[in-house]
């Protein structure tokens, strides 16, 4: 877990280069049963390719992590991950999706993109989306990692889709965590070696924001009904600011059977919001 001058220093420079890097705080068995697992569902899966651009024709990715097992549980919830997110968007934020990417030998790179720029907010905004990606074995220049430009979260514009932009290799070691804001321009890069580059994307937006992938009802309530109460919030079990996502004035969780003490924003005396 950090400190909470640790999350101040890795906020600021988020605020400041649009990234950071958390390095080390993935325990190493954890890194190697994911690694392992990811290979599992691949071959029962049949995971292959895509065939365009984005997606990548030599990268093997699986989304909705969260239906494949109680390992991926602990992966948006993490003690030393989270709190640096909430600290870019708030406690309200929500998983946005949770998917894995293998960049496979003789990959090219991705084109240079910003995660929010489908958002049509003007820039630059508050941030909207905060993303991680977690090395589940090095991150080299060499073999793919992530490409990053600092500092363009600040830019007025998203970048020109396919358009060359310099970009600099967020390399770090495996069990490390690359957190970033939504506005960053970046993008996966080529894997010029003879071995896959393995992360996990674990991606957040804000509370009031339409999450990449459909949570409620991606996950079967009989999934969810497991989870840790955090991770129901995550997954968009709960209401934003005592407004957004309520059923008929109800706390979404009780859909899974739970009692939940509820209030609407309206009803707040104004100083009391707890």
């Amino acid at each position: 877990m950090l400190s909470p001058q640790a999350l101040d220093e890795h906020a600021a420079r988020i605020a400041r280069d649009g990234y950071t890097i958390l390095e080390g705080v993935i325990d190493p068995d954890f890194v190697r049963a994911v690694r392992a697992d990811l290979e599992r569902i691949e071959r029962e899966r049949n995971v292959r390719p895509a065939k365009n651009d984005f997606e990548g024709t030599q990268t093997w990715r699986i989304y909705n992590l969260l239906v494949h097992g109680e390992l991926y549980e602990r992966i948006p919830v993490h003690e030393s991950v989270l709190p640096v997110v909430e600290r870019v968007l708030d406690p309200g934020c929500l998983i946005s999706s949770l998917s894995s990417i293998a960049i496979g030998p003789d990959e090219t790179p991705q084109p240079i993109h910003a995660d929010d720029q489908l958002i049509p907010l003007a820039k630059p905004h508050i941030a909207t989306v905060c993303n991680t990606m977690w090395a589940l074995t090095e991150f080299t220049d060499a073999n793919g990692a992530t490409r990053i430009i600092p500092g363009s979260h600040l830019a007025d514009a998203s970048p020109i889709y396919g358009k060359h932009y310099d970009s600099i290799p967020a390399e770090m070691s495996e069990g490390s965590v690359l957190v970033w804001h939504g506005s960053l321009w970046h993008g996966g890069g080529a894997n010029c070696t003879k071995a896959r580059r393995v992360g996990i994307a674990m991606n957040y937006c804000a509370g009031f924001i339409r999450q990449q992938e459909n949570q409620q009802l991606g996950i079967p309530r009989e999934i969810a009904r497991r989870f840790s109460p955090r991770l129901r919030e995550l997954v968009g079990y709960g209401v934003y600011n005592g407004l957004i996502g309520h059923i008929d004035k109800r706390n979404p969780v009780e859909l899974l059977g739970e009692d939940a003490a509820h209030r609407m924003v309206w009803e707040y005396d104004g100083s009391d919001r707890s």
